[in-house]
């Protein structure tokens, strides 16, 4: 999907259609509506806080501002630019829409994220250039909003070409353009390679995808192992044999937060224990619409000097009930040292399992965040 989370606020806000606009701050203002019909909205010059980008218009993203930029330094770039705040639960609902849209004509189907699937277009063979089309307009009729996808022979290539013509894009790539539309690329556009990767790539003088095609592979071992060098060589050269996954089993389920302020264990011990409980409360709710329950719950701190602990507890059977992840989020908590304020707090429940097997058990009575 196109710019997204921005693309769904354009549904609402129709009148900031070619605006710069960026979504994230947390819990900020709603735009106001005035007297005359007219909305009022809040400027990214006025903000003060520590929240991140989520996403941004295209408009915005030519002053370069990006997603998980702080907004304190994206408003340097566009103080002008509009600020609003997210609304996930839209988010989720024109997600379901879109991804039923494809469904109805092609249920191969890999999930990948809120605003992302693969899709196997196999069986329609030389068609599927017609049959991609035709997603394209079932998405659009659905929700409103453009798409652009790839259309390539595997996952891998499919991933970079889908990014190569947007917004509102259909990009088709067969292996024989792989020299001339992939190679000039940078190598960091290979879904896989990080910016610790491409650090190391440039440092090698290994600039595009191309290059890394044809570099040493000796020389590749030195800095990234046997594993991942085979792995670039192969993605460089557009080899990919992954399948389209139909269901991928979820390892963990967590949730956490940032807070606006640093937050001192004893003076904001209401505040944190308000931010337990709903954050074990979520992780209960996501376990329910997964039909999952787990055995291992931990918690996450991250202190004021960016140092983070982590800590976990196995009960003796799986449950996804939120009390009892709550109980057990405490005990984690009672095994840390809290010499320091803290800045973000996290809920995580591992070892899941069916639903069948899992315990309820009764409401937490003690007090929500432990006393230390």
């Amino acid at each position: 999907m196109d710019a997204f989370f921005a693309s769904v606020e354009l549904l609402k806000y129709p009148e900031l259609r070619g605006e710069a606009v960026v979504i994230g701050g947390g819990r900020l203002q709603q735009p106001v509506l005035q007297i005359d019909g007219t909305r009022q909205f809040a400027r990214m010059r006025d903000y003060v806080g520590r929240g991140v980008v989520t996403t941004s218009t295209y408009a915005a993203r030519a002053f370069g501002v990006f997603s998980a930029m702080g907004i304190m330094k994206a408003a340097r770039l566009a103080p002008d630019s509009i600020l609003l705040p997210a609304d996930f639960e839209a988010y989720r609902e024109y997600s379901a829409r879109f991804k039923q849209a494809v469904a109805q004509l092609c249920p191969i189907i890999q999930n990948v994220g809120i605003d992302e699937i693969y899709v196997d277009l196999t069986e329609h063979g030389a068609q599927a250039p017609a049959m991609a089309a035709r997603l394209k307009a079932a998405v659009f009729e659905a929700t409103g909003l453009s798409c652009s996808i790839g259309l390539a022979p595997n996952k891998l290539l499919a991933k970079i070409c889908s990014d190569l013509e947007k917004p509102d894009g259909l990009t088709i790539l067969s292996p024989e353009d792989i020299a001339t539309r992939v190679w000039p690329l940078p190598a960091k556009k290979i879904n896989g390679i990080g910016p610790k990767a491409t650090a190391k790539l440039e440092a090698l003088g290994i600039i595009t995808i191309g290059e890394l095609a044809q570099a040493d592979l000796a020389m590749l071992r030195t800095q990234f192992g046997d594993l991942y060098t085979g792995w670039l060589r192969q993605a460089a050269l557009g080899i990919d044999e992954r399948p389209v996954q139909t269901s991928r089993e979820t390892k963990s389920v967590s949730r956490e937060t940032t807070f606006e302020r640093d937050l001192q264990v004893v003076r904001d011990r209401a505040t944190l224990s308000e931010k337990l409980e709903s954050l074990c409360t979520r992780v209960a709710g996501d376990l329910d619409k997964q039909s999952l329950a787990g055995r291992t719950v931990g918690i996450k701190l991250r202190f004021e000097d960016f140092s983070t602990v982590t800590r976990d507890i196995t009960l003796p059977s799986a449950t996804a009930d939120a009390a009892a992840i709550l109980r057990a989020s405490r005990d984690c908590l009672r095994r840390v040292p809290f010499e320091k304020k803290i800045r973000l707090l996290g809920v995580r429940i591992s070892t899941l399992s069916d639903p069948a097997i899992v315990m309820r058990q009764a409401p937490a009575q003690a007090e929500l965040f432990p006393a230390l």
